[in-house]
């Protein structure tokens, strides 16, 4: 690809990595010159004045300046031969471009990982925008990827639906049959939640579930047949693809023979009170609880059984557990627990962190059932889409499959928008607009380079680019494979997210300022429409997000 090779060139001269510099740096390219400045003990300023003056008065092939500003040393692309190149690449590979070579490397990505005692909500829908985004990417840089699910099935929480179900419920479900189950999630919270007596009802119902008590673990497989059937239905929506589903339920007696052996060596020890226990102050996460002294295990002795049955089905390289930041001690005391007893991988386990989603009215709370659940948010951006497009006269038996991608694409894109670590705040009003940072803007732009192709009678011409805004959009289609690159290493779909914006930004300026059909140059700006329409179905694509043809 053009991109490999302009950005090989620049390497081959900056004698390292060079990346897309900062947006107040007017580069198409930099090295940043802090690494050698550091090995070299010298001032990074020094560096890349030395750099410039050393590569002064060199022709390139596509390269057309290079100039040090402060530490770094910053490439300008020589437009009138890249940018043509740029878009012949495009139309020739096409989906394919900016993906990578196939690699041997596995990878694993964990996602959403739901309890059964409540319906998929908000924050997991952020989960699985999340994995989605990841494992499309590493799948489309040539990775051998891999997505899998747990599904949290048996503990405390389960137990709180059952209780509820077994002393108010009843019958079968008359919805949607995993809402059907979450409702006695609420009705526990709302009339059993601090209650004498309760918390030990809780309690013997989780040791009568683990030593095989019939009629407990009837109503366990009832109630989680209904919540599972309603998450598969959620799944198959959203467009989450799960290569293996692993239940805890299956794999928590490993969890517990782990600990035992564990205990056995002397790697773990037992408290005053019976629980089994490791100390890992010296990581600064404390002692842990492995074990409880009535026998019970917690969600790690699960997460240690789990990580070495994943291995042994997958023998994975890398595995990645897309969960909320609460739970980042957690991970960090998983993987030292592993380190700790000898598996190798446990150095390869990566906890993809992200914030908390909130509404505007506030925080979510499952508990006291002021959560959005997702189907509900997806009916209700489905029923927005439907009358947007109305008040576009569109025909009426196009709506609803319309309605349902711009629906689904605005609660995508506004999710992964957002940098992972950030908690943020979802509005439903402000994500479906089509105008501004979101996804029916970007699938509205797609559509509006679709119709300038389908206006002219003329084959797109990949040539000559005479002005700015082509040369800027060029440009910004040449960084697509680098931009894919960093937001799947650094595990930021929002930088892609961000990416297709400014494209979108730029081509719009470029819509409403040059004209396309009917002009000299007709052949070679219907090439550029056409590259920027791929580039936006092949990142959209990589989020999750379809695009329309007509809007």
């Amino acid at each position: 690809m053009s991109w490999e090779k302009f950005k090989a060139e620049c390497e081959k001269l900056a004698g390292g990595r060079v990346e897309i510099p900062p947006k107040e740096v007017n580069a198409d390219l930099a090295f940043a010159c802090f690494g050698l400045a550091k090995s070299q003990k010298r001032n990074p300023f020094e560096i890349a004045k030395e750099l410039e003056q050393k590569l002064a008065g060199k022709k390139f092939v596509l390269i057309k300046n290079v100039s040090a500003s402060g530490p770094y040393l910053n490439f300008y692309v020589n437009y009138e031969k890249f940018g043509t190149a740029v878009l012949k690449d495009i139309m020739k590979q096409k989906t394919k471009y900016g993906s990578g070579k196939k690699k041997k490397e596995v990878i694993l990505v964990e996602f959403p990982g739901p309890n059964t005692n409540k319906p998929l909500h908000l924050g997991h829908m952020r989960t699985m925008t999340l994995g989605i985004s990841i494992s499309n990417m590493m799948r489309f840089l040539g990775y051998r990827v891999k997505n899998v699910d747990i599904i949290n099935d048996r503990g405390v929480h389960i137990c709180k639906s059952m209780l509820a179900y077994r002393e108010f419920g009843g019958g079968e479900p008359d919805k949607k049959p995993d809402h059907f189950v979450g409702d006695f999630y609420v009705l526990f919270a709302k009339k059993l939640e601090g209650q004498e007596g309760a918390e030990q009802k809780i309690r013997e119902m989780l040791v009568d579930w683990e030593n095989g008590d019939p009629a407990t673990r009837s109503l366990w497989k009832k109630m989680n047949r209904w919540a599972i059937e309603g998450f598969t239905q959620t799944y198959r929506r959203f467009g989450v693809h799960t290569d293996k589903s692993y239940f805890e339920s299956d794999h928590y007696l490993r969890g517990k023979k782990i600990v035992m052996d564990g205990l056995k060596k002397n790697i773990f020890t037992k408290d005053p009170e019976g629980n089994i226990i490791i100390d890992l102050g010296e990581r600064s996460l404390g002692k842990r609880v492995l074990l409880r002294g009535d026998g019970t295990s917690v969600y790690i002795t699960q997460d240690m059984a789990l990580a070495v049955e994943r291995y042994k089905d997958f023998a994975m390289d890398r595995m990645i557990y897309v969960v909320g930041e609460e739970q980042r001690d957690h991970f960090r005391a998983l993987f030292s627990i592993l380190e700790i007893l000898g598996y190798k991988f446990a150095k390869q386990c990566h906890h993809l962190s992200y914030g908390m989603v909130n509404l505007p009215e506030g925080r979510m709370k499952s508990r006291e059932g002021t959560v959005v659940d997702a189907d509900d948010l997806m009916d209700e951006m489905h029923r927005i889409a439907e009358e947007k497009l109305r008040e576009r006269n569109v025909p009426e038996s196009e709506i609803k499959s319309r309605a349902e991608k711009i629906g689904l694409g605005a609660i995508k894109y506004f999710i992964v928008k957002f940098d992972p670590v950030r908690s943020m705040t979802y509005d439903p009003k402000a994500s479906i607009e089509f105008e501004g940072d979101t996804g029916p803007y970007l699938q509205y732009t797609y559509a509006r380079a679709n119709s300038i192709l389908e206006k002219s009678t003329k084959k797109a011409r990949a040539g000559h680019l005479d002005n700015e805004k082509e040369h800027g959009i060029a440009k910004k289609l040449s960084q697509f494979p680098l931009i894919v690159e960093k937001s799947a290493e650094e595990f930021k779909p929002n930088l892609l997210a961000n990416y297709l914006f400014e494209l979108a930004t730029l081509f719009n300026d470029f819509y409403h300022s040059v004209r396309v059909v009917g002009e000299k140059n007709e052949a070679e700006r219907l090439a550029l429409v056409s590259c920027v329409m791929q580039v936006l179905e092949n990142g959209l694509d990589l989020l999750g997000i379809e695009t329309l043809k007509e809007m």
